[in-house]
This record gives C-alpha cells, sequence and structure tokens, in this order.
C-alpha cells in the first residue's frame, strides 16, 4: 500500500541469525512523530519497547539516537538483548526491565515514567517458535506449552484438557477464525476423554478430523495460534495494557503496534479510533451529554504492511499490520 510510513527495505543489520524484526524503518519513522523531516532521527526521545524480544527495534532505535528501555516477560529474551544491547546499556542509553506490557503500572521499575513513544510489536518472536521445547510449534513430537512467561501455570495442554466446551468454542472461533469452532471444540473434548492432550500431535490429529485429512499448515496455524492467544491471555490483557500504554505518552506521544492476527488488530483499530473520537453519544443524539474530549489522532487510517520485497526476504512478515496513535497536545 502506498504510504508515508512504508519503505521496502529491512535494513540488515537489525536482523539476527533467528529473527528478522518487521516494518524496521516504518516503526522508527512512526515513533519519530511521523514527521518526515526526522524520519531518521530520534535524538533524545524516551522510548518504551513493551515487546523486547530479540531486540531488533530497539537497536534501530538506540542506533537513531533513543533512550529505551525494554521490557519482556521472558526471562530468556530479556537475557539475549540485554547481551546483544550491553554497549548501549554501559553508555546509559538503555534499560533491560521484566514485566508484561499488558500491567506495565504494576512494573515497580516503570512507576511514574513517561515516554515519547512506546512500541508493540505482538508477534511471537522467530527464537520462540523454532525452539521446540517453547512448545509454540506445530511440528510433530513438540510438547504443548506456549507459555510467554514460562513460569506461569497455565500451558497449552491445560487448556486443552481443562476448557469448557464453551471456552474451546469461543477460543477457536474468536481467536482462530475457524469456521468449524463448534465441531473442533467437541473433537476436543471426546479425545480427550481418552488420552489428554500432550503434545502437537495430538491437537493436529484433531484438527485434521474435522477439516479432513487434507488439511496443513495454514490451518493448523491458525488453531495453534488460537490456542497460544488463550494461553498467554493475549486479547483481554492487551485491552487493558492499551489504555495504560496510552497513558504513559507524553503530550504528543506516539503508540506505535504491530498486530499479526486479525483480533488482536481489530482491538488496536477500535481502541485507537475511541481514543481519536471527541464524542461517543448515539447517532442523532442533539446534543452532546457525553462530554468525550479525544485524547489524540489516529495516525495510519489504514495499517501499514509489508513490501512484497520484505515478504520475499521474511515471509513472516505477510500479516503484519502496524496502527500509529498520537497523543494530544505536544504543539
Amino acid at each position: 500500500m502506498n504510504s508515508p510510513l512504508h519503505d521496502p527495505l529491512i535494513p540488515a543489520a537489525y536482523a539476527t541469525p533467528w529473527h528478522a524484526p518487521v516494518l524496521v524503518r516504518e516503526v522508527c519513522a512512526a515513533l519519530a512523530g511521523h514527521r518526515s523531516e526526522r524520519a531518521t532521527g530520534l535524538s533524545g526521545a524516551r522510548l518504551l519497547d513493551g515487546t523486547l524480544g530479540g531486540g531488533g527495534h530497539s537497536l534501530a532505535l538506540l542506533d537513531r539516537g533513543a533512550h529505551l528501555v525494554g521490557i519482556d516477560r521472558d526471562p530468556r529474551a530479556l537475557e539475549e538483548a540485554g547481551a546483544r544491547l550491553a554497549a548501549q546499556a554501559g553508555a546509559g542509553a538503555f534499560e533491560a526491565v521484566e514485566g508484561n506490557h499488558d500491567d506495565v503500572d504494576a512494573i515497580l521499575a516503570l512507576n511514574d515514567r513517561t515516554f515519547d513513544g512506546i512500541l508493540l510489536d505482538l508477534g511471537v518472536s522467530s527464537r520462540q517458535f523454532d525452539e521446540d521445547e517453547r512448545g509454540f510449534s506445530f511440528r510433530p513430537g513438540v510438547p504443548l506449552d506456549m507459555r510467554m512467561d514460562p513460569t506461569a501455570a497455565l500451558d497449552a495442554a491445560a487448556v486443552l484438557n481443562e476448557s469448557a466446551e464453551e471456552t474451546l468454542i469461543r477460543i477457536f472461533k474468536e481467536f482462530g477464525d475457524d469456521p468449524k469452532a463448534r465441531r473442533l471444540a467437541r473433537e476436543v473434548l471426546r479425545r480427550r476423554e481418552r488420552q489428554p492432550f500432550v503434545v502437537s500431535d495430538d491437537l493436529v490429529g484433531a484438527i485434521r478430523a474435522v477439516h479432513g485429512s487434507r488439511s496443513g499448515p495454514p490451518e493448523f496455524a491458525r488453531i495453534f495460534q488460537s490456542v497460544r492467544i488463550a494461553v498467554n491471555d493475549e486479547l483481554d490483557g492487551l485491552a487493558c495494557g492499551l489504555v495504560m500504554l496510552r497513558d504513559r505518552l507524553v503530550p504528543g506521544g506516539v503508540l506505535a503496534v504491530l498486530t499479526y492476527h486479525s483480533g488482536e488488530d481489530r482491538l488496536v483499530k477500535h481502541a485507537i479510533r475511541e481514543w481519536s473520537t471527541p464524542c461517543h453519544c448515539p447517532p442523532r443524539h442533539p446534543i452532546c451529554t457525553c462530554g468525550g474530549i479525544a485524547r489524540g489522532e489516529v495516525v495510519t487510517r489504514k495499517p501499514v504492511t509489508a513490501s512484497p520485497a520484505e515478504i520475499a526476504l521474511n515471509p513472516r512478515a505477510r500479516s503484519v499490520h502496524l496502527r500509529v496513535f498520537r497523543r494530544a497536545g505536544g504543539g
């Protein structure tokens, strides 16, 4: 799509052998305030990377002069990104903090801190997906885990083995856009009565029983993703987390969110649209009684997506949507 944020290239310097951050230049331009004269400079900007992951986006932002705090709930991600960005940390430009972007107000290290820009990259890192022990993949024999925080109590096996039928229907339908969600939920219940779900093959077998023997990666990816979202409470937590993050922006500050799933994208789109609307009274209401004041403006009227050139280099970028919101004020 045509967009003032769009750039067709991925700077290779920010990729690692296991992960290539998406829309790097578009993210940097967005957090520079979406002003063309500042598109390559972020000198002195105070930024928060709410999904630090492999540190690729953070490195790009630091290279452009930002001071940045990166948070992640995965201790291994913090360790690896911290090592990658050790020089920037030593220079006082970078700080890694353990925590969940969905509950930023609970992170003591961030008490009363505000930011010029905040980034959320809601995808699973390629490193997590490629490591079978983390349990995100539908490759044969992979344990059904999928926890972003390895210390969390609920894993994918527990979701499949313990959830009620209506809960499973909601997971498969709302998080996986599965047209056969009810049949799949009943198939899971039927199979777990004989033996519990333990490894990826168990869920793949249920999917094939419902979608047919010719079903494959597209169906597996959607359903496994839906279970991952449920395990990590990604959508319900995101709805609360977006408000907390919005309120951590300084006047004129920017929130940039990368989504990879239709449910995430709808939630982000509706949130920033609501924040940008001054009046929420019913249509044809003669006088405004809600006292609504717009909290800011939508920067991206349509989502920014990856170019064919970027998708060719990084196929996992094919579903990404970037949406940007700027808080009111700041001149």
